[in-house]
Formats: structure tokens, sequence, C-alpha cells
């Protein structure tokens, strides 16, 4: 189904650019902890064991967005990469959607908490309030980044060739199997998690983002203060039952903007914003 989104001015309507950002961002992440994978004893001597506070981890957390950069900077130099990461600051959006990030996600964690007999169990000890602090900045800076790579290049690519429906979906696709070593490599926080449940999730959290994305006219930063809000150390761990109220809240999310997410027509497409004469 081919999306009839309105196109970039100067910029051909093309996906090619997700063929290097995919290859660097799989490469550099799925590199590094295949290492630590096949060769733990000599990466281990090297570097030390790999954690989620590792210095490598991080760098493999930060691949989508180092490939979005680099990605950029390729097509369009520094005046476009300056030009795109202006994203991040954008903040203007939907109220009702501030309000599902800041209210809605952790109400679908606390129901599906409910749902496993322990709505208000925390999910992390923290001995002190320096230790909470550390926690939420730590993911703060972890996560969410990813962002830049994913609805800052990925999406509004993809919806330049289909509509938001299916951009979402090939996109929550790809962003499940990305995180798929870390679920096979022993000491990382997902080896004790199902990758179906996750797998799911991350499909249906990608469908969410996608209108969120749209009416926010394009800016990187609301999902991530979105992204933010799925890894809050705060919220209890209620796998796998917070995957069955996501795909629920997704299917209602669908619905709700069922118009917008099936002919593109108010879709973003562009990735450098401003005027472009640029090939991204």
């Amino acid at each position: 189904m081919i999306a009839n989104a309105p196109q970039t001015e100067g910029c051909p309507a093309s996906v090619m650019a997700l063929v290097p950002f995919v290859l660097i961002a799989f490469g550099l992440a799925w590199g590094i902890l295949a290492l630590y994978l096949f060769l733990p004893e000599p990466m281990a001597a090297l570097f030390g064991q790999l954690s989620g506070q590792h210095p490598l981890f991080f760098l493999a957390v930060y691949a989508p967005a180092i490939a979005a950069i680099i990605t950029v900077a390729f097509v369009a130099g520094t005046a476009g990469l300056r030009r795109f990461l202006a994203r991040l600051l954008l903040w203007r959006g939907s109220l009702g959607w501030y309000a599902f990030i800041l209210l809605g996600v952790p109400l679908l964690f606390y129901a599906s908490a409910a749902a496993q007999g322990f709505p208000l169990a925390p999910p992390t000890p923290f001995a002190s309030v320096f230790a909470l602090i550390s926690a939420l900045f730590f993911m703060a800076i972890k996560g969410p980044v990813e962002e830049i790579g994913w609805r800052g290049l990925a999406l509004p690519l993809l919806q330049r060739k289909v509509a938001p429906i299916w951009a979402g979906l090939i996109l929550g696709v790809i962003w499940g199997v990305w995180h798929l070593p870390a679920f096979v490599l022993s000491g990382m926080p997902q080896s004790e998690w199902s990758f179906t449940a996750f797998f799911l999730g991350a499909v249906a959290i990608s469908v969410i983002v996608t209108p969120m994305f749209n009416q926010s006219r394009g800016s990187i930063l609301v999902p991530a203060l979105f992204h933010f809000q799925l890894i809050n150390p705060i919220w209890p761990d209620a796998q796998p039952y917070d995957t069955v109220l996501f795909v629920a809240a997704a299917t209602a999310v669908v619905w709700i903007h069922r118009k917008a997410m099936f002919n593109g027509k108010t879709a973003v497409t562009e990735v450098i914003p401003a005027r472009c004469g640029l090939r991204l």
C-alpha cells in the first residue's frame, strides 16, 4: 500500500538511505555483542565484563543514533546535520499525547502489574535518593537516544513509500529484531526476559509512536520522552502482561487515528527541516 504522503521539496521519495542506516545500526550493535558472545574471555580480559553500564554497551545502544548521524552528515553535510538535530528541540505536540506519555504509560504498567497480583511492587529496590536519581539519569541517556535513528531518520523515510500504519509495523519489526543479541547474551538485563513478548511489545509501541511522531510534526524529542517512560525504573516490572496492554493500546490508537494511519496525507516524510535541495 503506497502512502499518499506529501513529498519533501527537492527530495526524491526514496528509502535508499535506510540501507546504510540499517547496516551501521545493526553492524555496530550486533558486532559488539557478537564479540562478547563468541569471544567472552578475550573481550572480558581486554574490556571487562559487559553490563548495562559498560561503555561498549552504551556504544551498542547508541548505534541507531550514530548510524543516523553518519547517514545525514554524508548526504547533507554539517549544515544538514544541524537542521536534522534541531528536531531534538521540537517540543510542541498534542496535549493528548503528552497526557498519554506522562499518565497513560505508568497506568498501563501498574494495570499490568495488578494483573500479576502486585500493583504497587517496586521494580528495583533503591537504597537512597541518589541511587534513584542515578538510575533515572542512566535510563535517560540510554534508550531514548535510539530515537535519533528510529524516529529521526527511519520512520520519515519509510513514510515516503508506505502509509504510517505499515511504516510503524515495519520499523517495529526492525527495532525488535535489532534487540535480539541482548536476549542471548548472559549478563544483560534482557537475558531474563521473554523475547517473544518483548518483540510483540516493540511492534505495538512502534505503531503507537507513529501518530505521536506525525502529530508533533517530526519531533525527535517527543518519541524520546515516550521511550524514557517505557524504561523508567520507577514503574513496576509487569512482563509479559504489559505486552498485552500495549498491544491493546496500539489497536485503540490505530482505530482512533485510522484516517491518518492508513492514507498518509499528514505523515511526516521530512528528515532535514526547511528547504532541502539535498538527497534525503
